[in-house]
């Protein structure tokens, strides 16, 4: 399994977790100053995405980013627990933002209309790449109807590339946790996509 580099390389995590505080609480300039501290790791969770993708789609990337740092950008006190909270929620939006795509291309196959969005003709998924994120919503919406904490773990660590120990950090509960959860969620994901009734977990 991939896992993310030294953090603390990278990001001045005191600052960044202030600047989450400060705009939990509503200060607006936080968010400025935050976002350029993050924009690296950003720009991995959506390189993470867009690298199912064939190679040279680095304005793929840079769509994904954008829409997915207005949807950030837009939030009004948000409740931010701390960093790993933070790029957990990115990596969630970058999932919707990926299979509302998916959704519009689906449609425009159907109805032969044009692809509308922020993501555009020239940044689109492939076809089979479109059907393959539907499918794995749909399992992953289906074990969140099972067990929702191994469903939140499925995400963050197959759509965001987190950490077992952030994974932990977020949801509260040990690592060895973590580990079981996201072992049984890839397992059953596994199952459902290749057809099998999956009825529990």
């Amino acid at each position: 399994m991939r896992r993310l580099p030294d953090e603390d390389a990278r990001i001045p995590t005191a600052e960044v977790t202030q600047l989450l505080c400060d705009w939990r609480g509503g200060d607006r300039s936080a968010a400025e100053k935050l976002i350029p501290l993050v924009q690296p790791e950003l720009q991995r969770l959506a390189h993470h995405y867009m690298s199912r993708e064939r190679p040279g789609h680095t304005w793929q990337t840079t769509a994904l980013l954008d829409d997915a740092y207005l949807q950030l950008a837009g939030k009004t006190h948000p409740q931010w627990q701390n960093r790993a909270h933070f790029f957990a929620v990115a990596a969630q939006l970058m999932r919707r933002i990926m299979v509302d795509h998916a959704r519009q291309r689906q449609a425009a196959k159907r109805g032969g209309g044009a692809i509308r969005g922020t993501l555009e003709e020239g940044a689109a998924v492939t076809q089979t790449r479109a059907d393959e994120l539907l499918a794995l919503d749909e399992a992953m919406e289906k074990l969140a109807a099972f067990d929702q904490r191994k469903a939140q773990v499925g995400e963050m660590r197959y759509f965001g590339g987190l950490t077992m120990e952030e994974i932990a950090d977020v949801l509260k509960i040990h690592v060895n946790t973590v580990t079981r959860d996201w072992t049984a969620a890839r397992a059953w994901l596994l199952a459902a996509l290749s057809g099998e009734d999956m009825n529990a977990i």
